[in-house]
């Protein structure tokens, strides 16, 4: 029983950090518009605007941008 107690801790340690996923909200200099991104945004065609741990948190922040067209 310890056995599966230990392998499945350590399933738990490898796997909760691969779950965890940041968003960015970036602003694409080309156009001025804002986009929610799962990757981090390349320099040379978007600003960084933030970066967030949720979805609806990223897309609640660039809702209050004021660069965010």
């Amino acid at each position: 029983m310890k056995k599966y107690l230990v392998a499945a801790a350590l399933i738990v340690a490898f796997v909760t950090p691969a779950l965890a996923e940041d968003f960015y909200v970036a602003a694409d200099l080309a156009s001025g518009k804002c986009e929610v991104m799962n990757h981090s945004p390349d320099a040379k065609k978007y600003k960084m605007m933030g970066k967030y741990a949720s979805k609806d948190a990223a897309n609640a922040a660039m809702g209050t941008m004021k660069d965010c067209k």
